[in-house]
């Protein structure tokens, strides 16, 4: 099952990160929880990913290898990315929204406005794939 592990990671991440997210939701909003299923939330689901696979990378081949680096290269980008134009898009969202709803004649949806993450976010989905990269680095140990 090892060598198969790398490819599982990221899979696993995502699915523990989207549940946790879920659950988080459905502490907050209740039975509207499915309402804020997608992008944005707690914790960053990108993120997770996406240093689960880092972190996996660095826990059994090596800190110091290329592919850690191009982990933690590839992970800045999502983060940035995440508490950058994503969040922007959800700014420009509220704001096309508020447009919108001065138009009641208008059949247009109203877009999301939750896309991107705050920093607390951010290091929710670090610690997920942190813990998840240890735990499969085990796997992979054996």
């Amino acid at each position: 099952m090892h060598s198969y592990m790398f490819a599982i990671l990221p899979l696993l991440a995502w699915v523990v990160s989207g549940c946790l997210k879920f659950a988080v939701n459905a502490l907050k909003y209740g039975a509207k929880a499915r309402e804020h299923i997608g992008n944005g939330g707690f914790p960053s689901t990108h993120t997770s990913v996406v240093s689960s696979i880092t972190m996996g990378i660095g826990f059994t081949v090596g800190w110091d290898s290329p592919l850690f680096g191009l982990g933690v290269a590839l992970l800045m980008i999502t983060v940035i990315d995440a508490t950058g134009v994503r969040r922007a898009v959800g700014t420009h969202a509220q704001w096309i929204n508020v447009l919108s709803r001065r138009h009641p004649d208008d059949e247009a949806s109203l877009l999301r406005e939750k896309q991107g993450h705050t920093k607390f976010e951010i290091v929710g989905g670090l610690g997920v794939g942190t813990v998840l990269g240890w735990i499969a680095s085990w796997f992979i140990s054996f």
